[in-house]
């Protein structure tokens, strides 16, 4: 949901995808660019709410090449990344989200860090 700033406030990973899905379906994707979205949503917003306080801003953008998804939290610490040890719980999903995005990108801002993945179209197949 909203807030009077028009950030996204309080989001949890249904309605991230009920978003995602309703803009994506609009656009006519193909089924499998559909599920490929929606599990980059789910692993990027979960993340956000586990391990950063939660969402305080997402977009899904459907581009020319790709379908940008992007999700913004209060938290400084970027993603777990692969090479942790197995011990360590996490890092699993950031993995996912990197083998299924083309690219992603992590960017630090005074009120946290915004994380984008673009998935390919190409991966409609």
């Amino acid at each position: 949901m909203a807030d009077t700033s028009g950030r996204t406030v309080g989001l949890r990973c249904e309605d991230a995808r009920a978003i995602a899905h309703k803009v994506l379906a609009a656009a006519d994707v193909g089924e499998r660019l559909m599920d490929d979205v929606l599990l980059v949503v789910s692993e990027l917003v979960s993340n956000s709410v586990r391990h950063a306080g939660g969402v305080t801003d997402f977009h899904v953008r459907p581009l020319m090449d790709c379908v940008e998804v992007e999700v913004s939290d209060a938290s400084s610490l970027p993603p777990r990344m692969p090479g942790t040890p197995v011990e360590v719980p996490g890092g699993f999903g950031w993995l996912l989200v990197n083998k299924i995005a083309d690219r992603t990108e992590i960017r630090s801002h005074d009120t946290g860090k915004t994380i984008t993945a673009f998935i390919p179209l190409s991966t409609a197949g």
